[in-house]
């Protein structure tokens, strides 16, 4: 059964949502959907008197440390943690709180080839079952392709059933935001969620585009009640006014 998992993003220290494409190294400043006057921990105590497992806070850039240990401190063991995790930080960040660390970067090389021997690093380090390695993807011609550095930059690696049968045994789960939607409340990625969903090796968060609780409702159905759902700008927690939180939180009460 598809459960809603809820998100902190924070950048500059602050708890946001922003658009993910627009996110760049150049200086230009991103797309922001909205700047909480919260600070994270609010959010996190939210989400833990609320029951709300499974959720994931991300560093969107530097400055976000002292933000990130806010949250987790909130919640020790309640959020998972992920934005410049790699072999020599993760136990770091588990001994901050983090019920596991979420890495995606840390696996490839700058030109975006991916290293078998930073994710065995990191297992050898941590554990697999404190792992989960987020895929987040931008549509290619041959569908969807792992894009890292805070989705600038696409990898070598594709988003395919055969993908994830390759990596299904290095984590916990997997957690894949649809790059191309993420932050413009203009509805989900259906395919890719399908895809996702016929797969069903593992627990698997998707995020990026749910503008309505149709929107939540297409995601149990396109992913066949196996793939778990994050909702950002659209909620009403963040500023958003196509889904209420109170209404997500209802539903992962069934």
């Amino acid at each position: 059964m598809t459960r809603f998992r809820p998100c902190i993003d924070l950048h500059q220290g602050v708890v946001k949502q922003i658009v993910g494409g627009s996110l760049r190294d150049d200086g230009s400043r991103p797309v922001e959907n909205f700047v909480s006057p919260h600070p994270p921990a609010w959010f996190a105590e939210r989400f833990r008197d609320d029951g709300l497992t499974g959720g994931h806070v991300i560093k969107l850039g530097p400055g976000n440390d002292g933000a990130a240990r806010e949250a987790l401190a909130a919640w020790p063991g309640g959020l998972q943690l992920g934005g410049g995790i790699h072999a020599a930080n993760a136990a770091e960040w588990l001994d901050a709180g983090a019920a596991q660390v979420i890495v995606t970067s840390a696996l490839f090389d700058a030109t975006g080839t991916f290293q078998p021997a930073a994710l065995d690093a990191l297992v050898s380090e941590i554990g697999a079952d404190r792992l989960v390695i987020d895929l987040s993807c931008r549509r290619t011609p041959h569908g969807w392709t792992v894009a890292m550095n805070r989705w600038q930059t696409l990898t070598d690696l594709e988003v395919s059933p055969a993908t994830l049968d390759a990596l299904a045994p290095h984590c916990a789960e997997f957690l894949i935001h649809a790059a191309d939607v993420e932050g413009l409340c203009g509805g989900i990625d259906a395919d890719l969620v399908a895809m996702l969903g016929n797969w069903g090796g593992r627990p698997v968060t998707y995020a990026g585009g749910a503008a309505t609780l149709d929107d939540v409702l297409l995601v149990e159905s396109a992913g066949q009640g196996r793939v778990d759902v994050t909702v950002g700008s659209a909620l009403d927690l963040f500023g958003g006014n196509g889904v209420r939180y109170a209404d997500l939180v209802a539903w992962n009460r069934r």
